[in-house]
C-alpha cells in the first residue's frame, strides 16, 4: 500500500513517513525560548568563555615558536624557521633532563600523598555527626586555600627554618636542630606537605558533593546486614563515588608534569637548581629570563603532548574499568 503525497500526486514507499516540520520548528522555538530565559546566565558566562578562548585556545597558536628562532622585534613572520632544532637540543640538554627528573619525582609524591588526602578528609568530615562542628571544621580547612604561596612559604620558613619554632624548641630541650628548609634531600616532601596543607581542604568540595548523593538507604541496609563502618565504606561509599574519583584522577594525570610555578619559584634558590628546578621554572628562566623563547616554547609543547597522551591513556583505562572517564568512547 502506498501513500499519496500532497501537492504533486506522487506516492511514498510503504513504511516511510514524511518529515514532520512542525517538530523541528517546535524544537527551534524551544531552544530560543530557553536561550531568552537564560540570557542573564549566558551573559555572566561570557567573560569566562572569553578567558578560555583567548588564553587557552588562542595561545595554542603560539606553539609555532617551537619551530622558530623567535626574535620579538621580528615577530612570527620575520623570525627564522629552524624546524626540529629546538627539540634536538632539548633531548640532549642535561639541564632539561634534570628538570624533568625533579618534576617527575615531585609529581609522583603529589599523586601518592596529595590526591588521596582530600578524599580521606571528605570521608572524615562526612562522618562528623553535628552540622555545626562539620561547618566549623570545613571553614578551618578551607582557609589556607585563600593564602598566597608567598605567605605559605613564609609560614613554613618560620616554623621549619633554621631559626624557626621547631628548631628553637629542640634547642631548648638540648637537641640539635633539624635541617629542613634549604635541605635538597627534604625539598620534595616539603613542597608536597605545603601543598597538602594549603589545598587539601579546598579539594574536598567535590568529594563532599559526591558523598552527599550516596543513598542513605544503602547504609541502613548494610548496617542491618551486620556491616561495620569499614565494610560500609568499602562496599557502599567508595563504589558510589568511584566515577568521581576516576574522573579526577584522569584530569590529574593530564596535568602530571604541571606541578605548579610560584611555589617552586619562591624556593628554588634555597636548595639550588639541581634539586629545585622543575619544568615550569626551567621554562621561565630559559624563555623570559634568558630570552630563548623558541626553546622554551618547545619544552612547553613537549609537556602538552605528554599531557594529551596521559589523558588519552588514562581515559582508555577508565573505559576498560567500566567508567565514563572524561569523554565517551
Amino acid at each position: 500500500m502506498t501513500r499519496v503525497r500532497g501537492g504533486d500526486g506522487g506516492t511514498e514507499p510503504p513504511g516511510e513517513e514524511a518529515p514532520d516540520r512542525s517538530e523541528h520548528a517546535g524544537a527551534r522555538t524551544g531552544r530560543l525560548r530557553r536561550t531568552r530565559a537564560d540570557r542573564v546566565l549566558l551573559a555572566v558566562a561570557l567573560p569566562g568563555l572569553a578567558y578560555f578562548l583567548v588564553f587557552h585556545y588562542g595561545a595554542l597558536f603560539g606553539n609555532v615558536l617551537a619551530f622558530q628562532d623567535y626574535v620579538p622585534f621580528l615577530g612570527l613572520g620575520g623570525s627564522e624557521w629552524v624546524g626540529l632544532a629546538h627539540f634536538e637540543r632539548m633531548f640532549g640538554d642535561p639541564a632539561f633532563w634534570n628538570a624533568v627528573g625533579n618534576t617527575l619525582f615531585i609529581a609522583v609524591l603529589q599523586l601518592v600523598f596529595f590526591f588521596p588526602a582530600p578524599l580521606a578528609l571528605a570521608l572524615l568530615l562526612n562522618s562528623v555527626v553535628g552540622d555545626t562542628l562539620r561547618r566549623f571544621v570545613q571553614s578551618v580547612v578551607y582557609l589556607p586555600h585563600f593564602l598566597s604561596w608567598v605567605i605559605v612559604v613564609a609560614l613554613f620558613q618560620q616554623v621549619l627554618g633554621g631559626a624557626g619554632v621547631v628548631n628553637g624548641w629542640l634547642s631548648s630541650l638540648g637537641f640539635s636542630g633539624v635541617a629542613i628548609i634549604g635541605n635538597p634531600d627534604a625539598y620534595g616532601p616539603l613542597v608536597v606537605a605545603q601543598l597538602v596543607w594549603k589545598e587539601c581542604g579546598w579539594a574536598t568540595i567535590i568529594f563532599l558533593a559526591a558523598l552527599s548523593q550516596v543513598d542513605e538507604q544503602q547504609y541502613e541496609a548494610a548496617a542491618l546486614d551486620g556491616a561495620g563502618w569499614w565494610r560500609r565504606l568499602w562496599h557502599v561509599t567508595l563504589p558510589a563515588i568511584r566515577p568521581v574519583i576516576v574522573l579526577l584522577l584522569v584530569l590529574r594525570l593530564g596535568e602530571f608534569l604541571s606541578i605548579g610555578f610560584e611555589q617552586f619559584f619562591l624556593q628554588r634558590q634555597s636548595v639550588g637548581p639541581e634539586a629545585g628546578e622543575v619544568l615550569e621554572t626551567f621554562v621561565y628562566f630559559t624563555g623570559f629570563a634568558g630570552g630563548d623563547f623558541g626553546y622554551a616554547a618547545a619544552i612547553g609543547l613537549f609537556k602538552g603532548v605528554i599531557g594529551v597522551v596521559l589523558v588519552y591513556t588514562a581515559n582508555k583505562v577508565a573505559h576498560r574499568l567500566g567508567e565514563q572517564g572524561v569523554y565517551h568512547r
